[in-house]
């Protein structure tokens, strides 16, 4: 049952590593690997010394500790609050609601979203309006102030519901022998889940933080590049995926744009295996 999956992993995610060595190369479309000059490490201190680095980098760094601090325990305290609720039915529509953007694809969400927030009869334009919050309809989409806000925001809402999936099944599978135990000792639900939910949990939580902690520099591609449209964001918005994508793709700068992706693949590894080895020293870890 594990075979297609290792197979699909082989094709799609080993077998095309090796064109990283266009980092190192002046690549040439039509001369391929093999007829494309070696340059070293040219386009490493290109991109280091680019005037686009400091700024890629502190919307990357950005971004990615505002969805982790705000995004990670999102789906922790959803599947809390579920887990509390008594009515199965009501349950049962309030996870179906949360868990249905998560399969929604970011070019709907985000066509979504700008009819929300547009200033042509956008529903939250409409509503402060009428509570005479603005006193005209507000750009939100070419304001560069509310774009870490707004990206952040959609995020969690497409992918909070989905993600509590898990930290549910994690529930489930607790003893409740141990909550009646509790009970009886007199601790109330909240202390049930300081003492109880939360530490039986923990390892699961534990796993998810460390890949968190290892896609800190995946701050976004397909929500920034959707919801990022207007030039005006480029400044607020622009990450090393987009980045990659725009140099690599749109000007044709093959080798630069490897060698950019390269350096973010590196540094995320490092992440992980520092984030794993902290992990393990509190009883949970990948390996």
């Amino acid at each position: 049952m594990v075979l297609p999956a290792l197979v699909f992993i082989f094709i799609f995610s080993y077998l095309p590593m090796y064109g990283v060595l266009m980092a190192f190369q002046d690549y040439q479309l039509f001369g391929g690997f093999f007829n494309s000059p070696w340059v070293g490490t040219k386009h490493f201190a290109a991109f280091f010394s680019s005037p686009d680095f400091w700024t890629v980098m502190r919307n990357t760094i950005v971004i990615s500790l505002l969805k982790l601090g705000i995004g990670f325990p999102a789906p922790i305290l959803l599947a809390l609050m579920l887990n509390e609720i008594r009515a199965l039915l009501f349950k049962r529509i309030i996870q179906t609601v949360s868990y249905l953007p998560h399969f929604l694809s970011w070019v709907i969400v985000g066509g979504v979203v700008g009819s929300m927030l547009s200033t042509d009869n956008g529903s939250v334009n409409m509503l402060l309006l009428k509570l005479n919050l603005i006193h005209e309809p507000v750009s939100f989409l070419s304001v560069p102030e509310y774009f870490w806000g707004i990206l952040v925001g959609t995020g969690i809402w497409k992918e909070m519901g989905f993600a509590a999936i898990v930290y549910l099944a994690a529930i489930a599978g607790i003893d409740p022998h141990l909550y009646e135990a509790a009970a009886i000792d007199g601790a109330g639900r909240f202390k049930q889940i300081q003492l109880i939910t939360l530490p039986c949990i923990r390892p699961v939580i534990i796993i998810f933080m460390i890949l968190a902690v290892g896609n800190i520099l995946n701050a976004g591609f397909e929500d920034i590049l959707i919801l990022a449209t207007n030039p005006v964001l480029r400044d607020v918005s622009d990450v090393i995926d987009t980045y990659v994508y725009r140099m690599g793709f749109l000007n044709n700068r093959y080798s630069y744009a490897a060698a950019a992706g390269l350096f973010k693949a590196i540094v995320s590894v490092g992440l992980l295996a520092a984030a794993n080895r902290a992990a393990r020293k509190m009883g949970s870890s990948l390996w």
